[in-house]
């Protein structure tokens, strides 16, 4: 009878202390939903002010060079920004990205490419 009392003593606070990790579990969750919710909305807006500093530079540089539509402004950015992350690549000792061209025709045209180089090496020896 007293090993009884006892696990039925011993239950009750088994029983709160469950309930207690289940609410803090909770709590986290809710705190994690509500951090990625704000950290979707400060992307957003990040993105929001991109594209507003890049409409002012494309409308900017198209009043004050003429002949310039905002395509050429666009892709002229666009290379801009390659270069911009090839630097920052090749500034980093030890960076490991590689850009490949990643269209069908580009992927059959890089293969070519190697086959070319090899057989180049392969005729120097």
């Amino acid at each position: 009878m007293n090993d009884i009392n006892a696990a039925a003593r011993l239950r009750v606070p088994a029983n709160e202390k469950a309930e207690a990790e289940k609410i803090l579990q909770i709590k986290r969750a809710g705190g994690e939903a509500e951090a990625k919710y704000l950290s979707g909305l400060g992307i957003a807006r990040q993105r929001q002010a991109i594209v507003d500093g890049l409409r002012e530079s494309v409308l900017g540089f198209s009043e004050n060079v003429p002949g310039t539509t905002a395509k050429d402004v666009m892709d002229m950015v666009l290379v801009t920004q390659y270069f911009d992350t090839m630097k920052k690549i090749g500034a980093a000792s030890k960076s490991s990205a590689i850009f490949f061209p990643h269209g069908p025709g580009d992927i059959r045209d890089v293969a070519t490419q190697i086959q070319d180089g090899l057989l180049q090496a392969s005729s120097h020896q």
